[in-house]
């Protein structure tokens, strides 16, 4: 029997918050957005690093990645203020992708404060455009605007990467930010969103994918991959697991939970199990390299002992 990965763990995408004390709007009791997952009134709640390692278990996470939660976007510092906090008490995250509104007049003042703090790394704004295949050639999503580009253009001075996140039809985008700007490190979250998994939709995502492989400045996070109304299962995702290894290579692929958001399709465990089920036949250095080193490598996590206790509450330094 092939044995599974047990070695040290750098999640490269998770998520704190604490709605009672910190503006995520999103997060409100009587907040009811639409979402990919459905409902998701039961990650309302609190979420800190002492919850998280309780989901991790006995998964060897020694690193995390925090990312830009939705909070409150006419404060985006007051974010990072906050889960800097939280890093100096527990000692994680590690490595902060911060938030900043790239449309925003002020946004490259906001990127070189974010490139002041310690942790940060790179940031996340999510460009928006088609929502749906059908919209394609209708809409542009904001990597098109100039504007936005213009701001995007200063991440490589600051040495800011960009963490991605939209769906896959709009990756013909995405191409065009990597190759205008290949100082700069795109990074994909969540695989660009195979959330259609029929025949044509899973075609029309590799397409994508393979095309946007192309760039050498692009990385990919292998996380996300849940579906409304269903359990999350090794059998449905491992297809696309290892589409996305053979396409980007065992060096530009990480794995990541998307915890507390993914905790709505399964457990930590059930997912990182799925994970490591699908790669044990993998040489065990690509293994390290996907559940450990790319991330060590892409985000510099910040050395940090980490306790998995609860401290005294946190107040928000916003």
């Amino acid at each position: 029997m092939t044995e599974l990965w047990s070695g040290p763990i750098i999640d490269a995408h998770q998520h704190f918050w604490d709605p009672s004390i910190n503006p995520h709007p999103w997060l409100a009791a009587d907040a009811d957005l639409a979402f990919r997952y459905g409902n998701y009134s039961a990650i309302k709640r609190r979420y800190l690093p002492d919850d998280y390692f309780a989901d991790a278990g006995a998964h060897h996470v020694v690193q995390t990645v925090y990312i830009e939660s939705e909070w409150d976007p006419q404060d985006p510092i007051g974010e990072t203020r906050f889960i800097e906090q939280l890093a100096r008490r527990y000692g994680a995250p590690n490595a902060i992708v911060a938030q900043a509104w790239l449309d925003h007049p002020d946004a490259v003042a906001v990127l070189a404060e974010q490139a002041s703090y310690k942790c940060v790394r790179s940031v996340r704004h999510k460009p928006g455009g088609p929502t749906t295949r059908a919209q394609v050639g209708h809409r542009r999503s904001l990597m098109s605007d100039e504007h936005w580009r213009r701001s995007y253009a200063a991440l490589q001075e600051l040495g800011l990467h960009f963490d991605l996140q939209t769906p896959w039809w709009n990756l013909h985008e995405a191409e065009r930010l990597a190759r205008d700007f290949p100082g700069t490190t795109l990074i994909l979250n969540h695989a660009g969103l195979p959330s259609d998994r029929s025949a044509e939709g899973l075609a029309g995502w590799r397409l994508a994918m393979a095309r946007l492989a192309e760039w050498p400045n692009v990385q990919v996070k292998i996380s996300g991959l849940g579906q409304a109304g269903q359990a999350w299962r090794t059998k449905d995702n491992a297809w696309i697991v290892r589409e996305v290894i053979a396409m980007f290579g065992p060096g530009r692929a990480m794995f990541a939970s998307n915890f507390p958001v993914d905790s709505l399709c399964g457990s930590f465990d059930v997912i990182y199990n799925g994970f490591k089920s699908i790669v044990a036949d993998l040489p065990r250095a690509d293994q390290e390299r996907l559940f450990y080193s790319n991330a060590q490598r892409v985000y510099r996590c910040e050395p940090g002992t980490i306790d998995r206790t609860r401290p005294e509450p946190l107040r928000s330094e916003a």
